[in-house]
């Protein structure tokens, strides 16, 4: 689940239990230029910015959205990593998206870049922040007519856990690179990943983690070459996009920390027992799952997820990692146009209860 840097096609599309209508409904045109850039600001115009106020146990605090594009029908919120990374590694979304006349829609959840950053440690729990998505839903007016939720690395447990408790407020729901279990995480980061490096790589890291030694300047230089440009995002780390290195620059890590835990072998924070796999059935939404084969999620689990969600389809990007929406680029965004487009057109639709 780590997406830190220095410090997150083929499609195969194995349908389960996917909805068809005897005649699906055309899928509307994409909206021209005009409309997709129509202004829908009033007063000074921001560039599609807006800080949105939320309320929380510990008071009240503002949170950074930025909209791109406008298409009344699909409008897609996306939930970074980390937790405590920000929005920009989603930028490559413009090189794809925009084409597809699909309104993207940046979001910085509390603690992240340009929200605010409270101090206190009590705000960082997954329903809070479940909470936080929801206030963000209502403020920017997202409803099941149009809301697609994208969850990527802890945006997929945030967007799996909003599913849970917020599903009628979905039209699709896109997990993209991450489990449905941080104990399964776990053992694949034991029992597979660390098992592929080098042995003696693995026992240094080790030590210096025995040693609490996470800031280090070795545990890094162990990191990047032998785990983070194999797993995380394959280029080598002079050639990571800006974009990521900006986003992972600004990780803030007394969220990362308090929820996912210091080592990068295995959640060791709040999050350290999360397990949704029984709840997959609950979700009823049309569900695509993003797995990659070289990710440090297991793909076969996420496989797995979408055949338990009542409308699911995997989505695998062979040559991706955690990052594939930079390093599989292709598959990526076939698999993920493709969703939006079927499930606008009808082609995917929510399960009876």
């Amino acid at each position: 689940m780590k997406t830190t840097l220095a410090a997150s096609l083929t499609v195969l599309c194995l349908g389960a239990g996917i909805a068809h209508s005897a005649a699906p409904p055309r899928p509307s045109p994409k909206p021209a230029l005009e409309s997709y850039f129509a202004l829908r600001e009033t007063g000074m115009k921001s560039g599609g910015v807006r800080r949105i106020p939320i309320q929380t146990p510990k008071g009240s605090f503002t949170v950074w959205t930025k909209r791109f594009g406008s298409n009344p029908r699909i409008r897609l919120l996306l939930l970074h990593g980390g937790p405590g990374a920000t929005h920009e590694y989603f930028e490559s979304f413009e090189s794809f998206l925009p084409a597809q006349g699909v309104e993207l829609i940046y979001y910085d959840q509390l603690g992240s870049a340009y929200s605010d950053q409270p101090k206190d440690d009590s705000l960082w729990t997954t329903e809070r922040f479940v909470d936080e998505v929801e206030q963000v839903r209502k403020a920017l007016g997202l409803g099941p007519d149009n809301f697609y939720l994208l969850g990527q690395s802890w945006g997929g447990i945030l967007a799996i856990e909003y599913a849970l408790a917020h599903q009628q407020n979905l039209k699709g729901l896109v997990i993209s690179n991450m489990v449905s279990s941080i104990p399964d995480y776990n053992r694949y980061a034991s029992e597979v990943l660390a098992k592929g490096m080098d042995p003696a790589v693995v026992k240094e890291i080790k030590e210096l983690e025995a040693k609490k030694e996470y800031e280090s300047p070795r545990y890094m230089e162990l990191l990047i070459p032998n785990f983070y440009v194999k797993h995380i995002l394959r280029r080598p780390a002079e050639e990571w996009p800006d974009a990521v290195n900006r986003a992972f620059a600004k990780l803030n890590k007394d969220v990362y920390v308090t929820m996912q835990g210091p080592s990068e072998f295995g959640a060791s924070g709040r999050l350290e027992k999360w397990d949704r796999k029984a709840d997959l059935p609950k979700i009823a939404v049309p569900t695509l799952v993003i797995g990659a084969g070289h990710d440090t999620m297991d793909p076969e689990h996420m496989k797995w997820m979408a055949g338990q969600v009542r409308n699911g389809r995997f989505a695998l990007c062979p040559e991706g990692s955690h990052m594939a929406m930079w390093d599989d680029q292709d598959a990526y965004f076939k698999a993920l146009i493709a969703f939006l487009k079927d499930v606008d057109a009808g082609r995917m639709k929510r399960s009876a209860p």
